[in-house]
C-alpha cells in the first residue's frame, strides 16, 4: 500500500502536483515522459501523491486530457497514488468521468484519488469549446457532484458501468470559500490552490474546518495545501531557475500564455513587464506559498508553511524549466523528509 512507503516532513504527508509542463523547444511527447520520470522518483523517494490538473488552451501545459495521462503515471508506477487535482467537472457530463475513474480504478485499484473543481480551467473560448453553451451556473457544482456520487453508489437511473460500487476518494478543491463549505458540509477532503490563491488560504482552510461536518467518507477534517516549491543547491541558484515560473505568470496575467520559458536573470526579467505587471505577478507568486531557495532556506519555510496552515498534507508544485533541476528540486524536498 502507498502509505507503507510514504515519507513525512514534520509528521505530514508530501505530495506532488504536476502540469506536465510544456517547455520551449520542446514536445508533447517529451512532457509525457518527464512526468512518468519524475513520479518513479517520487514514488522512490516517499511522496504520497502524484497528481495532474486539467487546464485547457495553455501553450505551457500538457495535462488537458487529465485522466489519459493519469493512466499513463499509474502505468509508469507501482504503488504511489496518482490523481486528478483535478478535474473541472462542469466542463463534462458527470457520468463521463464516473465511467473515466471507474476504468482508472479497475486498472489500478486503490490507487486512484479523484479531485474537483468548479472552475473551466481555461479561458471563455475554450469553455465554450468544451460545453458547447456558457449558459451553466456555477451554482450548479454541488447538484453535478450529487449525480457523480449517485452514479458511483449505483442510486442513477443510468448505471457507470465501470464505476458503480467503486470507492474512489473524491476530493474538493478549490481556491477561494466556496468548495471550502462545500467539502465540510459533505465531509469530504479538501485541497486548497495556495501556489496561486495565496491571499484566500487561511480564511479558507477556517471555513472548511469550521464547517466540517463528520462522514461515513472522514470522522475530522482533512486539509492538503498545494505550494510553489523551487529548491536548488544555493539560494541564488534557485532564485534563477524560479524566473522561470516568474514568466509563466507574467505570460497568464497578461492573457498570453506560452510554453514554460527558460530561466533568466532578473534584470532581464525587468526589461519585458511593466511595474504594474510586476504588481500583479509577485502577489500571484507570493513569498506565503511560494519557497525559494536552498535546502536549509526550503526546510525553513517549509516549516513557517507548516505552522501558519496546519495543513494535513503538503503538495509541492515546482515549475522548474530544465528536467534535471526539476528532479533536483524535488530531491532536496526528499531529503528534508523522515
Amino acid at each position: 500500500m502507498t502509505e507503507e512507503r510514504t515519507h513525512t516532513f514534520h509528521g505530514i504527508p508530501l505530495s506532488v502536483l504536476d502540469l506536465s509542463p510544456l517547455t520551449e523547444g520542446g514536445t508533447v511527447s517529451d512532457s509525457f515522459r518527464n512526468s512518468a520520470d519524475l513520479a518513479r522518483h517520487a514514488e522512490d523517494w516517499g511522496f504520497k501523491r502524484f497528481w495532474l490538473a486539467e487546464h485547457h488552451n495553455m501553450p505551457g501545459i500538457a495535462s488537458s486530457a487529465t485522466s489519459v495521462v493519469i493512466g499513463h503515471i499509474a502505468g509508469a508506477t507501482k504503488h504511489i497514488r496518482v490523481g486528478a487535482g483535478g478535474i473541472m467537472l462542469p466542463n463534462h457530463a458527470a457520468l463521463v468521468i464516473a465511467e473515466q475513474f471507474g476504468t482508472l480504478e479497475a486498472l489500478y485499484p486503490g490507487r486512484i484519488d479523484l479531485g474537483l473543481g468548479r472552475a473551466p480551467g481555461t479561458d471563455s473560448p475554450a469553455s465554450h469549446a468544451l460545453r458547447r453553451t456558457l449558459n451553466m451556473d456555477p451554482n450548479d457544482f454541488p447538484l453535478q457532484v450529487e449525480e457523480l456520487e449517485d452514479y458511483f453508489k449505483g442510486l442513477s437511473r443510468v448505471r457507470a458501468i465501470p464505476g458503480e460500487g467503486m470507492d474512489i476518494p473524491l476530493w474538493f478543491l478549490g481556491s477561494s470559500g466556496f468548495s471550502a463549505k462545500l467539502a465540510a458540509v459533505k465531509g469530504r477532503p479538501f485541497a486548497f490552490a495556495s501556489h496561486f490563491s495565496p491571499r484566500y488560504t487561511i480564511p479558507a482552510l477556517k471555513v472548511y474546518r469550521d464547517n466540517f461536518k463528520p462522514s461515513e467518507h472522514l470522522e475530522k477534517p482533512q486539509a492538503l495545501v498545494c505550494l510553489n516549491v523551487i529548491a536548488a543547491d544555493t539560494d541564488e541558484e534557485a532564485e534563477f531557475i524560479a524566473s522561470s515560473l516568474y514568466l509563466q505568470f507574467w505570460g497568464l496575467r497578461r492573457g498570453t500564455p506560452f510554453a514554460l520559458k527558460p530561466p533568466i536573470r532578473k534584470e532581464e526579467i525587468a526589461e519585458l513587464w511593466t511595474p504594474y505587471e510586476q504588481q500583479v505577478v509577485e502577489a500571484s507568486v507570493d513569498p506565503f506559498s511560494t519557497i525559494i531557495g536552498s535546502k536549509e532556506t526550503v526546510k525553513k519555510e517549509l516549516e513557517r508553511f507548516l505552522e501558519e496552515t496546519k495543513a494535513d498534507e503538503l503538495m509541492i508544485n515546482s515549475v522548474i524549466y530544465d528536467h534535471q533541476a526539476r528532479l533536483r528540486s524535488y530531491e532536496i524536498v526528499h531529503e528534508l523528509m523522515d
